[in-house]
């Protein structure tokens, strides 16, 4: 889920003040340092929440220290609030958006789009392809093997690139957000496809790692794309 560290949990944003409030229950007042792409909470004892928001950049009231590099807080004390800044993350996490997500795993894949809040998914197609396992035999049956084996893989990632223009093209110009999930290495086959560019370019970096994209697995997708992802480390984080 990241690097560097520490432990990582996942918060719905309707959940998100109580966590926010328990945090500093367990580790004592904290302080908040606001950004448009992360929200850290400071506790008394020196434990660290980084706040991860989805859907970057965070839209944090008018404030004219956002346009530098420091926190917000130094000119809005509204936003060294943590319970505030909480329902601000929550709020911005839960907003109605129209959101496309496409999850591909070698020999599966999916793609939907979700509308409103909470979100309903209003178009959506799978579709899998028999890709063999790789074989363990040498000789020229291995050979023959393995490029069976490549062009399947070929067919399962064109045909996966055909699902998500079929269900994301009547979308363009329309989705605030597409999210992208599965297998990074199937994922990066398809996105080489050049049909999808205009669709995939500003993906968001959240990556969610699914099992088979089935139809119940995509269904699942705004409890991960929505939540709040939490970076902790200090005392007992």
């Amino acid at each position: 889920m990241g690097d560097g560290g520490g432990r990582w949990v996942e918060v719905p944003p309707e959940r998100l003040v109580r966590w926010v409030r328990s945090f500093a229950g367990r580790h004592g007042p904290a302080v908040a340092e606001a950004g448009p792409a992360m929200v850290v909470l400071r506790a008394q004892d020196g434990a660290v929440a980084e706040c991860h928001p989805p859907f970057p950049p965070l839209r944090l009231p008018e404030d004219p220290g956002l346009a530098g590099p420091g926190p917000a807080a130094a000119t809005n004390p509204d936003l060294a609030e943590p319970a505030r800044l909480a329902e601000l993350m929550a709020a911005h996490a839960a907003a109605a958006r129209t959101v496309g997500v496409l999850l591909v795993r070698l020999g599966g894949h999916a793609a939907g789009v979700f509308t409103g809040d909470p979100p309903a998914l209003a178009a959506s197609k799978t579709g899998s392809r028999l890709v063999h396992g790789r074989a363990a035999a040498g000789g020229w049956s291995q050979h023959r093997f393995a490029r069976r084996r490549e062009n399947q893989a070929a067919a399962a990632l064109r045909a996966a690139a055909d699902t998500a223009l079929a269900v994301l093209g009547p979308y363009a110009g329309r989705l605030d957000a597409v999210v992208l999930g599965g297998d990074r290495r199937a994922m990066a086959g398809v996105r080489a496809d050049p049909r999808l560019a205009p669709l995939l370019a500003g993906a968001e970096d959240r990556f969610l790692t699914v099992p088979d994209p089935r139809l119940a697995v995509l269904t699942d997708t705004p409890r991960l794309f929505r939540a709040i992802r939490i970076r902790l480390t200090g005392p007992a984080n």
